[in-house]
C-alpha cells in the first residue's frame, strides 16, 4: 500500500518547483555524475583515510567541499564521499529512482525538511532515535527539532534553517518619508502611502508560486493545514481552509487587488531583477535571504538595505515564522547505518564547519553552539551597512519557532496551493474560494491514494 501511494507521488510534476525553496537550492551547481555512479563511490573530494569506513553523501550546499574536508581531516574512523547528485528535485528524483530500485541510494542524504514525510511513508530513511539522536536533540531549538520528528522517532538532523525577517530598502523609505511598518496593519498602509508619494513600484511581492513562503504566511495566525503521524502513515489530516489562512489570504488578496503589491512568479529572472532594481521596497525573506539578495546581479547603486523583524498581526503577542530548511538524513539502503548516523550528526557540529557555511555559503545554522554564539550574533553585514541583522532580527526568529507539520505529499498540495492562489491573483476567485477549492482538491485526492482522511 505504501509503495503505491508514494509511487504514484513520484510522478508527479508538482515537485519541479521545490529546487527554489531554500538557499542552498539556489546557491548550488548541478551535478554532472549520476545517482548510480555517486551511491557507488565515486567522490567529488579526495578521501583523506583510505583505511577509514567510508559513507557517501548526497548535498548541495554551498562551499561544501571545504566542510567535507574539514570533517575528513578530523575523523580517523570514517570518512565522507560526497557527490552533488542535483539540487532540489534533481536529487528526489534520483533518490526516488534508487528507492524503487532498491539500490543506488546514498548512505546519508541532503533533504529539505518539507519532503521528509513524503520519504518516511515509503521507509526510505532510518529513525535515527536508535542512533544517538537523543544525545544531540539538546544542540537544537525545539522547532527545528519538531520539523525533523514524529513523536518519538527521528528521520534527520537539521541542519540549516530559514526564520523570517523583513528585508527593506531604508532608501525608499526615507525619500517617501514612509516609516518601517511593525505590523501588518502598518504595512498595508505604509503600501498605500508609498504609491500616493509617488514611488512606481510595489510595497513587496506575493508569488502565488511561493509555496512555502505563502504556508508560512497562513501559519503566523495559527493555520495547521496537515496533522501528520509516522507511526500512522495512511491517516492524514487536512483542515488547508481554516479561518486563519482565509484572514491572511484575503489581506493579500486586498493588496494584490489595489495594486499594491505584485504577484510575480519567484524565482525567475524578471523577479530576481526586480529585487535589486526597486521595483520592490521590501523583500519579505528567510534568514538564507540576505545571501540569495547578495548573489543577484544588476543591483541598484543607491540602495541602502536594512533588516527588521518579520511584520506582526498581534504586536503585543508576536509569531515567529519560517521558510525553508534542510536536514541531513540516513536512507534505508545506508550499509552501515551507525557509521552513516555519525556523520549526519557530525558534519556540521563543529564551529569550523559552521564558519565555512556561514561565510561562504550563507547559510543560516540551526546547531545552538554555533547559533548563540557571540561570534553569530554580533557578526556585521557589510550589505547591509554593518547592521548586525543576526541579533537584530533573524536569532529571534529562530527561538520563536515552533516547527511545522508537512503531509507526506507535499509536493503535490504545494501544487495545487499555487493553482489556486493564481486563479485569486488573476481575478478568478476570492480567497475563500480559493482556499476551498484547495481543501477540496487535497481531501479528494488523499483519498484517491488510499489515506484515511479526518479534517
Amino acid at each position: 500500500m505504501r509503495k503505491s501511494l508514494l509511487a504514484r507521488w513520484v510522478a508527479l510534476p508538482a515537485a519541479a518547483a521545490l529546487a527554489l525553496l531554500t538557499a542552498c537550492s539556489s546557491g548550488g551547481s548541478s551535478a554532472s555524475s549520476t545517482a548510480s555512479a555517486a551511491a557507488a563511490g565515486s567522490c567529488t573530494n579526495t578521501i583523506q583515510k583510505p583505511s577509514a569506513k567510508k559513507v557517501t553523501v548526497w548535498a548541495w550546499y554551498p562551499a561544501f567541499d571545504k566542510v567535507v574536508d574539514q570533517f575528513n581531516s578530523t575523523h580517523d574512523d570514517v570518512q565522507i564521499c560526497w557527490t552533488n547528485a542535483g539540487q532540489g528535485n534533481d536529487e528526489y528524483t534520483k533518490f526516488s529512482t534508487a528507492i524503487e530500485a532498491k539500490s543506488g541510494a546514498p548512505d546519508v542524504i541532503m533533504l529539505e525538511a518539507e519532503v521528509l514525510s513524503s520519504f518516511t511513508i515509503r521507509n526510505a530513511l532510518v529513525d535515527l532515535s536508535s542512533y544517538g539522536a537523543a544525545d544531540v536533540a539538546k544542540d537544537y531549538t525545539a522547532g527545528a527539532w519538531k520539523d525533523v520528528s514524529s513523536g518519538s522517532h527521528v528521520y534527520a538532523i537539521p541542519v540549516d534553517g530559514g526564520p523570517m525577517g523583513m528585508l527593506y530598502r531604508a532608501d525608499i523609505f526615507a525619500k517617501y518619508n514612509v516609516p518601517v511598518p511593525t505590523t501588518w496593519d502598518e504595512f498595508a498602509t505604509a503600501a498605500q502611502k508609498l504609491r500616493d508619494a509617488g514611488y512606481k513600484g510595489y510595497i513587496t511581492n506575493f508569488p502565488t508560486n511561493g509555496r512555502a513562503f505563502n504556508q508560512a504566511l497562513f501559519s503566523q495566525v495559527g493555520s495547521t493545514p496537515f496533522t501528520y503521524d509516522s507511526t500512522k502513515p495512511t491517516d492524514v489530516g487536512i483542515k488547508a481552509n481554516d479561518d486563519n489562512a482565509k484572514k491572511v489570504l484575503s489581506y493579500w488578496k486586498g493588496l494584490l487587488d489595489k495594486k499594491l503589491v505584485a504577484a510575480d512568479d519567484a524565482f525567475t529572472t524578471d523577479y530576481n531583477t526586480k529585487l535589486v532594481d526597486g521595483t520592490y521596497a521590501v523583500y519579505l525573506a528567510a534568514a538564507w535571504g540576505p545571501g540569495y539578495l547578495k548573489g543577484l546581479s544588476g543591483s541598484d547603486a543607491s540602495a541602502q538595505w536594512k533588516a527588521a523583524p518579520i511584520p506582526q498581526w498581534d504586536a503585543s503577542s508576536p509569531v515567529q515564522i519560517n521558510w525553508g530548511g534542510s536536514t541531513f538524513a540516513v536512507t534505508s539502503q545506508a550499509k552501515d547505518k551507525a557509521a552513516a548516523a555519525e556523520v549526519a550528526k557530525g558534519v556540521f557540529n563543529t564551529e569550523a564547519a559552521w564558519k565555512i557555511g556561514i561565510e561562504q555559503g550563507a547559510l543560516f545554522p540551526l546547531w545552538k553552539p554555533i547559533l548563540d554564539s557571540d561570534y553569530f550574533k554580533n557578526l556585521a553585514y557589510p550589505f547591509f551597512g554593518g547592521q548586525q541583522i543576526n541579533k537584530d532580527v533573524f536569532l529571534t526568529a529562530a527561538a520563536g519557532y515552533k516547527g511545522f507539520t508537512f503531509s507526506p505529499f507535499q509536493n503535490y498540495a504545494f501544487d495545487q496551493q499555487t493553482q489556486q492562489l493564481y486563479d485569486m491573483a488573476q481575478g478568478k476567485q476570492d480567497a475563500s474560494t480559493a482556499l476551498d477549492n484547495l481543501q477540496n482538491s487535497l481531501v479528494q485526492y488523499a483519498k484517491q491514494q488510499g489515506f484515511k482522511v479526518s479534517n
